[in-house]
């Protein structure tokens, strides 16, 4: 009988999905990284039209339609203060395609990659799944992570690193100042940086500034997407830019593993990036007036969080067994070693939810946290 790859046998189901079928059904979900807003109508309109006129038929170009990728090659000159060449832009299915391509693309058998720990859970698995070797870094006491860490944990063996601000699962914002040393560890170590920048738009806090601002190599490619900054996580919508040699590596795993971007999604994008902006303000707006009710109430708990400054996540730590009986108790939560070794102690929080059921869950965590002591 054929065998399973040994690649595909490092990496099992996301911890944070065991959690999920774990809740009961009347369980408030607060492990859920979804902006509970509606995709901008005029986006919604824009797929609708091109469907009706016929538009969305056939295969766009496998890197995506020029009018999307002018699109947003726009986005970053006016938010990041970046000239990107249309044709250094790949659309991809979500972020989680751009990340999956980026490391296919960049890592050799065994070669090492370095992320956060606590991080994203994808960073481990695609690390695995492109033959690499994961080499997680602790973070700081606030969670972000220092560019020293990185930099020390750098090896003849290393193909990349990857910085992800503001960050899943912590909510930390990297420092102007970190952004770049991170580029210049890139460029004089000649090693690629992947910066993960799907939650540039929701940050309360300092500013997001991206390591490609400062790199003077080409070392770092971003990758982003339409998914927090608009609501859109189902229209599976992202991208990833960088230097031109990269893109098209790039696009040889994304042309044979994907062939192109959902053409409806890539019109609905393009309306999002060069419409109206309001709703990304307010989105920020109620995400920071739910972390502020959020962190009083986990004061009130008595539990230390380092106070996330982008995102919609908290990372408080817990005492034991706190995640099960705040489970039980009919409210979802992540563990926090979901997110890597260095994550026991913490529970990742979403409040991408309303007002009154973010208060409701609340009153509960209380009262779990109180039955605990």
């Amino acid at each position: 009988m054929t065998e399973f790859s040994r690649r595909v046998e490092q990496v099992s189901i996301s911890g944070i999905r065991e959690v999920f079928e774990a809740a009961g059904e009347d369980a408030i979900n607060l492990g859920l990284g979804q902006p509970d807003f509606p995709t901008p109508e005029h986006a919604r309109e824009a797929a609708v039209e091109a469907i009706q006129a016929g538009e969305v038929d056939a295969y766009t170009s496998n890197k995506g339609t020029e009018e999307l990728r002018e699109a947003i090659a726009a986005k970053h000159e006016r938010d990041n203060d970046l000239d990107v060449d249309p044709g250094d832009i790949i659309a991809t299915s979500g972020g989680s395609e751009a990340l999956h391509i980026a490391l296919e693309a960049h890592v050799d058998e065994g070669e090492e990659v370095i992320f956060p720990d606590p991080g994203f859970v994808s960073y481990d698995a695609l690390t695995h799944l492109a033959g690499g070797t994961p080499k997680p870094v602790p973070l700081r006491e606030d969670l972000t992570m220092a560019p020293e860490a990185v930099e020390e944990a750098i090896t003849d063996d290393t193909a990349a690193f990857v910085v992800n601000s503001p960050a899943n699962p912590t909510g930390a914002v990297q420092s102007p100042e970190d952004m770049q040393e991170f580029a210049r560890i890139a460029d004089e170590h000649d090693v690629l940086c992947i910066s993960d920048e799907v939650y540039e738009h929701q940050v309360f806090e300092g500013v997001h500034r991206s390591p490609a601002e400062f790199s003077e190599t080409g070392n770092v490619v971003i990758v982003n997407a339409c998914s927090k900054a608009y609501s859109m996580t189902g229209w599976r919508l992202g991208w990833v830019t960088g230097a031109t040699d990269r893109i098209e590596r790039m696009l040889r795993v994304h042309q044979y593993a994907q062939a192109c971007a959902s053409a409806p999604a890539q019109y609905a994008a393009e309306a999002a990036l060069t419409g109206p902006q309001d709703q990304v303000t307010e989105m920020r707006a109620a995400f920071q007036e739910r972390r502020d009710v959020l962190l009083d109430g986990l004061d009130e708990m008595g539990l230390d969080c380092p106070t996330p400054k982008g995102a919609f996540y908290a990372m408080p730590k817990v005492p034991d067994g706190w995640v099960d009986e705040v489970i039980d108790q009919g409210v979802v939560v992540v563990p926090g070693d979901a997110f890597g070794e260095h994550g026991a102690g913490y529970a990742r929080i979403s409040y991408a939810t309303d007002m009154e059921t973010l208060k409701e869950a609340i009153g509960i965590m209380a009262d779990a946290t109180e039955a605990l002591r």
